[in-house]
């Protein structure tokens, strides 16, 4: 992308510049973007929420401190930072240049505390405006407002009028007040102009971002990469992962803020520094990240996915997701149990599976019909499934498989299967209901793709209602993607799937002890590891890149289902505590269950990491 350079000539041995969000004076071999103390207050006027509850984005990065507390908090950093950047001619550089600080419990009595320790006499604030960047390990608990904070305030390492023109600006509250800015800098000037001779830099010489380079041109890693004189004091305070942390999360709504404004250019500057900056980061949050800044960059460059749909590698994905981490096992027993009840003490049971797949979910529930005492009922399997893209009848293998096992444990077994581009497709008198049997219908992560057609949900709920089941079992996404605004779902999704990519990692040894298919470790636990996150890369993709009826992937919550099936005229089924206690021992199979909860709602189940519900099994019959 061509970019334009102002040339200017200094009119002094200072010079003044302007950056992402603010302008500073440059006196020494460190810079940074600075701003005026009611510039600052105005943006914590503006950003600061007034509830006294925690930050939840940054909650997910292990910072706990209250959204109220915040604008004393900025304020005290300021006033540290303003005393930082002085302490060559206050004699205290010891304070800079040989304490580092980790993360204190209570920042803002920390705060306090180093203010006194520098400032005892509580001397006014000195004028200078040049500070050193801070230890950001020393602002930990902070809110998503202390985020923006931090980045307005970053350190300039680099000289690209372009790229500073691009972060000034962004729009919305996600940065610093925007500053135009002022021509770019010629000249470094040392701290003590008597001391050492001015460090000349070329006035067209720009520097290649690398993967010491973040958001603003801050560096990811401990050490400044700056260009200063080989006998400067200046102190170097070291920069922590955490740090990175919380702007790799700010770039990202940033980014997502920018696109929403449809300002492409500021959009394309901040998804380049996002990859730098993730890639100081460990586990789950690099790989989340590097998930979301590629659905960003597909689509500020409109590069949507080629075959989305191509649902034989989705199936693949789906089969490793299912050896990794228990949530399709929890969908597949909760619904399973729900409709085993239901056929108690019926000959004839029929099941229609609108997402057959590779049919995993049926064998437990052939051998616990199996099981029934006075012997198993006669048993029908519809299956649905999408046409194949190498012509391989996939329906078929799927029951022959389940014939075979269904003769081995001798149960009456019939099975048809069906086409459909779209459940949508379907009508009832295709699924020839007999007299007598009785019906259950079966949906897991399959319903919300019907939102992104209008009337989709509808026509196939009707279908459902002509086909009369005993009980309709549904398994969906406890999350909410289908908002009209893009900034929410963004939003949404980050919290979302950073919680499901917590909960891989946490997954140890991936299917081990998981019972049906888990995988004894090794290579092919990695293996499924790896492309397990490749499922959810997929599904992240398309929440975020795509719009119309591509974006399919339109997750809903359990009380926005509750709302739908009520309007249709269905009523809920209460799972029951038998069904919950069963799903808690099967979790404490998988790796011991740790960090898994499962929690009854209303009769229905939610499985989720920790305090995040992440699906949610529901059952229904005609009210």
């Amino acid at each position: 992308m061509k970019r334009d350079h102002t040339k200017t000539q200094p009119a002094a041995a200072q010079e003044s510049f302007s950056g992402g969000g603010g302008s500073s004076t440059a006196s020494g071999s460190c810079y940074t973007m600075g701003s005026s103390n009611s510039g600052m207050a105005k943006m914590w006027k503006d950003t600061v929420k007034q509830d006294a509850g925690d930050d939840e984005l940054l909650a997910v990065l292990g910072y706990k401190v209250k959204s109220s507390d915040m604008a004393e908090v900025a304020q005290k950093i300021e006033q540290l930072e303003e005393f930082m950047g002085n302490v060559q001619q206050d004699g205290l550089s010891h304070l800079a240049s040989d304490t580092v600080h980790y993360n204190p419990s209570d920042l803002s009595s920390w705060l306090e505390s180093m203010i006194s320790e520098i400032n005892p006499d509580g001397s006014s604030l000195p004028d200078s405006s040049t500070i050193t960047s801070l230890d950001n390990s020393s602002s930990t608990n902070t809110s998503q407002n202390n985020i923006n904070r931090g980045l307005s305030n970053g350190v300039l390492v680099f000289d690209d009028s372009s790229f500073d023109s691009d972060l000034t600006a962004i729009p919305g509250n996600a940065v610093y007040p925007q500053i135009h800015p002022s021509p770019p800098p010629t000249r470094l000037q040392p701290p003590s102009s008597s001391a050492q001779p001015p460090v000349v830099q070329p006035p067209n010489k720009r520097m290649k971002p690398n993967s010491q380079m973040g958001v603003f041109g801050i560096p990811n890693e401990s050490v400044l990469p700056i260009a200063r004189p080989m006998d400067s004091t200046r102190p170097v305070v070291l920069v922590d992962s955490q740090e990175n942390g919380i702007r790799l999360v700010h770039a990202l709504m940033a980014c997502a803020e920018a696109i929403q404004q449809e300002n492409l250019k500021v959009a394309e500057a901040l998804v380049k520094q996002i990859g730098f900056l993730a890639v100081s980061q460990a586990g789950a949050m690099r790989k989340v990240a590097t998930y979301f800044a590629e659905a960003l960059a597909r689509r500020i460059y409109r590069l949507y996915p080629t075959n989305p749909h191509d649902s034989a590698f989705t199936d693949l994905l789906q089969m490793h997701f299912y050896e990794t981490c228990p949530y399709l096992k929890f969908a597949h027993f909760t619904a399973n149990q729900a409709i085993l009840e239901a056929f108690a003490n019926n000959n004839r049971v029929h099941v229609i599976d609108f997402s057959i797949k590779q049919g995993l979910q049926w064998p437990a529930l052939l051998q616990a019909l199996a099981l029934r005492p006075g012997g198993p009922p006669s048993f029908r399997l519809t299956g649905i499934g999408p046409p194949s893209h190498d012509n391989t009848d996939h329906l078929q293998e799927v029951g022959w498989k389940l014939a075979q096992l269904a003769e081995t444990i001798n149960v009456e077994f019939e099975y048809r299967g069906f086409v459909a581009n779209s459940l949508a497709d379907l009508d009832a008198s295709m699924f020839d209901i007999r007299e007598g049997e009785t019906v259950a219908v079966n949906s897991i992560f399959e319903l919300h793709q019907l939102l992104a057609r209008q009337g989709a949900i509808d026509k196939v709920l009707s279908v459902v209602k002509e086909l009369k089941p005993e009980i309709m079992t549904v398994v969906e996404q406890e999350a909410n993607h289908n908002g009209p605004v893009f900034m929410d779902r963004f939003n949404e999704s980050l919290h979302y799937y950073s919680t499901l990519f917590d909960s891989l990692e946490g997954c140890g040894n991936g299917g081990a002890g998981g019972g049906e298919g888990g995988a004894s470790g090794g290579s092919p636990t990695d293996q499924d590891k790896v492309m397990s996150e490749v499922y959810l890369g997929r599904q992240i993709c398309n929440v975020v890149a795509c719009e119309g009826v591509d974006r399919v992937e339109r997750h809903e919550t359990l009380t926005q289902w509750k709302t739908r099936f009520n309007s249709a005229g269905f009523a809920s089924v209460h799972l029951g505590s038998n069904a919950f206690k069963q799903a808690s021992m099967l979790l404490a199979l998988f790796a011991g269950g740790d960090g898994y909860r499962v929690e009854e709602n209303n009769g229905c189940l939610m499985l989720g990491w920790h305090t995040r519900p992440l699906i949610a099994t529901s059952a229904w019959k005609l009210g």
